[in-house]
């Protein structure tokens, strides 16, 4: 990157982290509280849609998807997608309005320690996954398949953490044994560009363009614990050869 562009993305990425910080100190709190007398938790969704959009807005972040007709909102799905880049949640989130708010995740249990997120992520039904115990990971896994049973959908990345590279790493099997468990169907999801946008390990923020592209539902009907890495290599297969087409367009 030429040096003057150079300086022109970080001076983007200083004003989208300013921006939106304050963003969520004054729009974060309101919300978590209309959130907390109401009970509902569409005023969430949509605050944090429109920090979303300024986050990815500032530093110059365009998105390009193809196939969302297969985000609907009148049936629970997983959507699996791969992850190299801290921008991709935020892409992923941009696109699913229609899923509002019935739109869950699995997180890393520690953030629930966070004092408004933690908040914010218990009232919208998010899932909090305890790595390293197995009986409350089984637990999450089985209070997420109830939600996914209530018409819920979740979004997982199966790698677990970034990729550095554009190879898949290996998927790990609590989103897939979570569709099995509900008899939801897996949506294949492939980003491509997010670690152009954003490095692992920078938190330079580029003006790129990042491809999205949605594969039709793989479904898990009449299908059991037994069949989970059957499913695994399926969901991956198609989102290599999802990545394999390269930008949409």
């Amino acid at each position: 990157m030429p040096a003057l562009a150079w300086l022109i993305a970080w001076g983007r990425s200083i004003a989208a982290y300013v921006l939106v910080g304050l963003y969520i100190l004054v729009a974060g709190p309101s919300a978590l509280l209309i959130a907390l007398m109401t009970r509902r938790p569409s005023v969430l969704y949509w605050t944090g849609y429109a920090g979303v959009r300024l986050a990815l807005a500032i530093p110059g972040i365009r998105v390009r998807a193809e196939g969302l007709e297969h985000v609907r909102s009148d049936r629970p799905a997983v959507y699996c997608a791969n992850h190299t880049s801290n921008v991709e949640p935020l892409i992923l989130f941009a696109l699913f309005p229609p899923l509002f708010p019935r739109l869950h995740i699995l997180y890393k249990a520690g953030l629930r320690k966070m004092p408004v997120l933690g908040r914010a992520f218990e009232i919208a039904g998010f899932v909090g996954v305890h790595r390293g115990d197995r009986e409350k990971s089984n637990a999450a896994i089985t209070e997420a398949a109830t939600t996914l049973q209530r018409g819920g959908s979740f979004v997982i990345f199966p790698e677990g953490t970034r990729s550095r590279t554009n190879e898949l790493l290996p998927f790990k099997k609590g989103g897939f044994v979570l569709a099995l468990e509900a008899q939801a169907p897996v949506v294949p999801v492939a980003i491509l560009g997010g670690r152009a946008a954003m490095k692992r390990g920078s938190a330079l923020v580029r003006p790129e363009t990042v491809n999205v592209r949605f594969a039709p539902p793989i479904e898990t009907v009449k299908r059991d614990y037994s069949h989970r890495d059957e499913l695994i290599a399926e969901v991956r297969t198609e989102i290599e050869r999802l990545l394999a087409l390269g930008p949409v367009g």
